[in-house]
């Protein structure tokens, strides 16, 4: 093994390519993604161990625009699977914990470079076929966030290992940072692929072994991750991939006296009731189980009558309709002073009318199909509610086909009711409601912003003014976790905007950051008294 001091290379943000038309990476991608659409279906493994493991349970992965295409099926397993995986993952534990953190961090630095070169069209087409992306939402998400996520965690893991205390004459004191006792169990979801590969990854990083559980609905992508994962040299057992029922892997994951961390990106419906189940358990447990949650949002966009107009339209179609709102961020509220509304609105809808719906295959498309049937339906009830309520008026959008793909127009409900359910409840999909507000009741106006929902994820303000701008910054302090001035509440940059919030939004750990992996580490203290004393006597008693 080698030694010395070493230092990390310097992350830097990757650039994101443009796709344009007649770029040599949107030949590429395109080639790419016909390629996989056209190839024979693939059977996707579970990962367990050194093990591809293969069921009799096939299940179908198709793509959101196009539910007749079957681009291939995943191995569905039952509990055995889940025993299997954490076995395997404990088995692997002494070695990799025992590892150096330089080798640790090479491994995903590999993997970060793979997937800026050789797999970078491949991630991306796999994130457009199974998750309805389009290619620039692949590309920041896929792509460039992975790589910043892979690349940032090494160097936040090194700062945080240079943290050390000081030390007395004759004492020298350090810090070392273990990895937790036991395995880790990730549940991540459909809606990125960066925060897919992110939660297992940034835990085995710092020394931890994982049980992965991917949404059924990314598998297709979680596929290539693994790819990835064992090219750049991620040693067999820990990270295991499993494909089994939620409510199958948590009787045998919370019931394990080795259970030691859940990292997890889901609903705050689930994230509640795994912590509950977490805390029913305790004394079956040989440590206190770290958890680590993002959850939901309702998230926020409040216009100042100082604000520029054409910034708070593009800031809300953006915010709103990107990736066609299945992020938590995305912005599904907005409060808007009335003295500039007409204007905002007027731009609003003309921007509207240009957008283009259809399959990510055309690059011209800015809005794709919801990830299935599921989410389509709820998405659907709630325009169909909007459109028999008296205190609303949808003004543009609100048609839904899911004849060939599952396909919601982005849709604009204008309500006079500040406290409308499309106002407070999460819908996960292109659905903005707006409260237009008297200018004058500005102080009114974010207070009602800070009360109406049990999330706190994300949020901007728009205003010229800058005493309007230290006003609402002070009101919703504790709103958002992530606040944005003068800019939409979605695209937090790794490394530049550390993201997560609290409330019903989730622990607010910061991926992107050194907090989320202080999260997974065990520190000891050591004192090393280099000549001991050999009287027991103090000063005084002489």
């Amino acid at each position: 093994m080698a030694h010395g001091t070493f230092q990390v290379p310097f992350p830097v943000n990757e650039p994101v390519l443009s796709y344009a038309p007649g770029s040599s990476e949107r030949e590429e991608l395109q080639e790419m993604y016909n390629k996989m659409y056209h190839q024979n279906p693939i059977d996707v493994p579970m990962y367990i161990g050194g093990d591809m493991v293969r069921t009799s349970d096939k299940r179908p992965m198709t793509p959101p625009h196009e539910h007749g295409k079957v681009l291939g099926h995943f191995n569905y397993g039952d509990a055995s699977h889940v025993t299997a995986a954490i076995d395997a993952a404990l088995s692997a534990r002494k070695k990799w914990a025992a590892f150096s953190f330089v080798e640790r961090a090479t491994i995903f630095l590999k993997a970060a470079d793979l997937i800026a070169g050789k797999y970078r069209s491949k991630i991306n087409a796999a994130t457009m076929l199974a998750q309805g992306k389009n290619c620039f939402q692949a590309e920041i998400d896929a792509s460039c966030e992975l790589i910043d996520f892979l690349r940032f965690n090494a160097y936040f893991a090194q700062e945080i290992q240079a943290v050390q205390p000081e030390s007395s004459e004759g004492i020298w004191n350090r810090t070392e940072y273990r990895a937790l006792e036991g395995f880790t169990f990730a549940v991540t979801p459909f809606n990125f692929t960066a925060i897919a590969a992110n939660l297992p990854a940034c835990m085995a990083l710092m020394g931890n072994v994982v049980v992965w559980k991917p949404a059924d609905s990314q598998m297709y992508s979680a596929q290539v991750l693994m790819e990835i994962f064992r090219e750049a040299g991620v040693p067999d057992g820990v990270i295991n991939l499993i494909t089994v029922d939620g409510p199958v892997a948590g009787d045998v994951v919370f019931k394990h006296p080795d259970f030691s961390g859940l990292h997890f990106t889901g609903s705050t419906a689930v994230f509640r009731h795994l912590w509950k189940t977490i805390g029913e358990n305790l004394e079956h447990y040989k440590t206190y189980p770290r958890i680590v949650g993002e959850t939901g949002g309702k998230d926020f966009v409040v216009a100042h009558s100082s604000a520029n107009t054409k910034a708070v339209a593009t800031g809300l179609l953006r915010g709103s309709f990107e990736f066609q709102g299945q992020k938590c961020s995305a912005a599904s509220r907005a409060y808007i002073s009335d003295d500039i509304w007409p204007a905002v609105k007027d731009q609003l809808l003309t921007d509207l009318s240009t957008l283009k719906m259809g399959s990510p295959a055309d690059f011209g498309n800015f809005i794709n199909a919801v990830i299935d049937r599921k989410s389509f339906d709820k998405i659907k009830s709630y325009i169909e509610f909007a459109k028999t309520q008296e205190d609303c008026e949808i003004i543009a959008g609100g048609g839904c086909d899911d004849s060939v793909g599952y396909f919601v127009e982005p849709t604009v409900i204008l309500t006079s009711n500040p406290k409308f359910r499309t106002m407070v409840e999460e819908i996960f999909g292109p659905v903005l409601t707006i409260y237009v507000f008297p200018s004058s009741e500005f102080a009114e106006t974010l207070k009602l912003v800070d009360s109406t929902s049990e999330y706190a994820l994300t949020g901007g303000v728009f205003a010229q003014d800058r005493y309007a701008l230290a006003q609402a910054n002070e009101a919703l302090e504790n709103a958002a976790g992530n606040f944005y001035l003068n800019d939409k509440p979605t695209g937090a940059v790794v490394g530049q905007q550390p993201f997560g919030g609290a409330r019903g939004s989730g622990t607010n750990d910061k991926a992107g950051s050194a907090l989320n992996l202080l999260r997974w580490v065990s520190a000891r203290t050591v004192k090393e008294t280099l000549v001991p004393v050999e009287n027991y006597r103090y000063p005084f008693h002489s």
